[in-house]
């Protein structure tokens, strides 16, 4: 493990990697485009596995653990991991692994059937003076489709169910912060996709480094391009390169940050030490999203 912790992401203006969970560091390095068999990955991939089973011990809650038992948040605590290591995994290539796809299809199977219950047609409850969401919701995560665009066979297997999810991630987001109950707590799930959460241009500016983030699991997912107001989205971002092929952003000089936690194994991965690789991260998703969506590449 990296610091006893699964999904804790070094502080935001952090000038190193401590305090780096065990996931956003894998993922990193699997960004860097270290192999799924060199040696950091290979001792992290047991705890990954042991993250899928389907078990609320208490044990493996880690940084999210509380001094008091509460069965309800060691549940919660226990799915976020289970997603999350799901994901991780299937980014690392080990989409013919007998537990990986289990765990694959028992996400899958417990988020259509939140889509498909009365419970996903109206998903707010009222606690007080706000809407909430019920314990037993279940709409998909960043997790889950980041799991499910790094395994097409799995989708293909499971096309339906898949399309079904498009269906939701497509509709208009809900005004209401993502917030679940869990016994008697009201926490935070800013990991659940209620919605479209790139609906337009200033979604985009808010935060380049998901948005290019969302682009890409999407292009993975092959829902890009069948989905017109993604791919203006992305098409500006295109337009916004300079002679040489490189982006700039519309305002200011400084590289695009993110506040989003599952962003952040993705960006920035260059340090941003020499003035003309401030941008080549941002150059480089354009890129692969292009790549992803069979586009032709020139290199410059």
């Amino acid at each position: 493990m990296w610091n006893q912790s699964v999904l804790s992401v070094p502080a935001r203006h952090g000038s190193d990697f401590g305090g780096i969970g065990t996931i956003p560091a894998v993922r990193r390095l699997a960004e860097y485009g270290w192999a799924s068999d060199s040696p950091p990955l290979i001792l992290a991939r047991r705890l990954l596995f042991r993250l899928l089973a389907e078990d609320n011990d208490p044990a493996f809650t880690f940084e999210l653990a509380t001094k008091t038992r509460d069965d309800d948040i060691v549940r919660r605590t226990r799915g976020l991991f289970r997603e999350a290591a799901a994901a991780t995994l299937a980014q690392m290539g080990y989409e013919n692994d007998p537990r990986l796809r289990g765990a694959a299809r028992r996400i899958l199977e417990r988020t259509v059937s939140y889509l498909n219950s009365p419970l996903g047609e109206k998903p707010w409850m009222r606690v007080g003076n706000s809407h909430v969401l019920a314990p037993e919701s279940a709409p998909p995560s960043i997790y889950t489709l980041t799991m499910l665009s790094r395994m097409p066979i799995f989708r293909h297997e499971h096309f339906s169910e898949v399309e079904r999810i498009y269906d939701w991630i497509t509709q208009p987001l809900p005004r209401q912060e993502v917030v679940q109950l869990f016994g008697k707590k009201m926490v935070p799930q800013p990991h659940l996709i209620m919605g479209d959460v790139l609906p337009h241009r200033n979604a985009v500016e808010s935060d380049v480094p998901f948005a290019l983030t969302w682009l890409e699991i999407m292009a993975r997912l092959n829902f890009l391009r069948r989905n017109d107001g993604w791919m203006k989205l992305y098409e500006r971002f295109i337009d916004d390169r300079d002679r040489n092929g490189v982006w700039h952003p519309h305002k200011g000089l400084d590289r695009p940050t993110t506040t989003n936690a599952w962003a952040w194994s993705m960006f920035p991965l260059d340090d941003g030490s020499a003035t003309e690789s401030k941008f080549s991260d941002v150059t480089f998703r354009i890129g692969l999203i292009g790549k992803l969506l069979g586009r032709e590449i020139e290199l410059i």
